[in-house]
């Protein structure tokens, strides 16, 4: 399946099926096992071949940011509630589209000058002139996520809503496809409700068990204005996590990937965040304990309608995942 399909499947968080099903359908030759567990994750198991295997987590999680209906309004608008976390100025003056294919516009109910944090200060307008009209397109628990088409642009850059973490997805896809024999027994776990706090890949890895565990995820940039401070640089490389707020990365498995990196030519940054979190935090304190990392793309305006990234850093990451996978790894 390519990247630019993944993208544009709706699958807010808590209602990753119809990507699951994609997944599902494209991975499922190249899997030994394929399950879905109670919570929706998707786990794909590849048997080792190494004679002192590990078991190795990698997550990549389903689901984008969204929007959920709590009010149909007598005059026909909707009032929402964000399914992570977004920004009311990106939210404002967008499109958005439920699952059955309606499509709104996000507006304000104040001037937008004076748009707050406070989302229900907005509404969407599907262009219905009454409660009765807007009832037969949508109703109160009806989610939605940006509209934002698949667009390459200048160089390898490309640009679409939901590569947060699509791309993740797809570069665990990728790696099942070109590694298919690893040393190592590899779980690839499409996770769900990272957006919302990293559920889904708690609940798995208090299931497998992982002896490593590893993020596939996005990062923010910090090359251009209007973001926090830090080093990520697009175009530079796969992000090697060692820090952010809700982990601190195994300092040995750090070395074990940057030596990787170095050994096989792949070029890669090192990743320290100001503030954010992944699915290695989840990973990180489950069970009895799990070393973890993550492998990050570097990207702006992640968190809407237009998020850009860079082709070769998918590319470096794909590489470094099966650098990984196929060998032994000593801590």
């Amino acid at each position: 399946m390519r990247f630019d399909e993944l993208t544009q499947l709706t699958g807010v968080s808590g209602y990753e099926s119809t990507v699951r099903e994609k997944i599902a359908a494209d991975v499922r030759g190249f899997a030994d096992e394929l399950t879905v567990d109670a919570i929706g994750n998707l786990i794909a198991f590849r048997k080792g071949s190494g004679t002192a295997k590990r078991r190795v987590m990698l997550a990549a999680h389903m689901d984008e940011i969204g929007f959920q209906v709590i009010k149909v309004l007598e005059d026909g608008l909707l009032m929402i509630k964000t399914l992570g976390h977004s920004f009311l100025h990106v939210a404002y003056g967008s499109r958005i589209r439920f699952r059955n294919g309606t499509t709104g516009v996000v507006s304000s109910r104040v001037p937008a000058e004076k748009l707050g944090k406070d989302f229900t200060d907005l509404f969407v307008d599907i262009g219905a002139n009454s409660k009765e009209e807007a009832l037969k397109h949508v109703d109160v628990g009806d989610v939605a996520c940006y509209v934002g088409d698949f667009t390459p642009l200048v160089g390898r850059t490309v640009v679409s809503k939901a590569v947060d973490d699509r791309v993740g997805c797809y570069m665990m896809m990728e790696t099942m496809k070109r590694w298919p024999k690893p040393y190592h027994d590899v779980y690839y776990v499409f996770s769900v409700q990272e957006e919302v706090g990293c559920r889904g890949a708690k609940v798995a890895a208090s299931t497998i068990r992982p002896d490593i565990g590893i993020a596939v995820d996005v990062t923010p940039h910090h090359d251009r204005p209007g973001d926090l401070e830090g080093s990520n640089r697009q175009g530079k490389g796969i992000a090697v996590k060692i820090s952010d707020t809700s982990v601190i990365c195994d300092e040995g498995l750090c070395a074990h990937l940057f030596d990787l990196c170095r050994r096989d030519g792949i070029p890669f940054q090192k990743e320290v965040l100001y503030v954010g979190g992944c699915d290695a935090s989840a990973m990180n304190l489950s069970w009895e304990g799990v070393r973890v990392g993550a492998v990050s793309v570097v990207t702006r305006y992640t968190h809407g309608p237009g998020c850009l990234v860079d082709l070769d850093d998918v590319e470096a990451g794909i590489r470094l995942l099966g650098a990984l996978a196929g060998e032994e790894i000593r801590l």
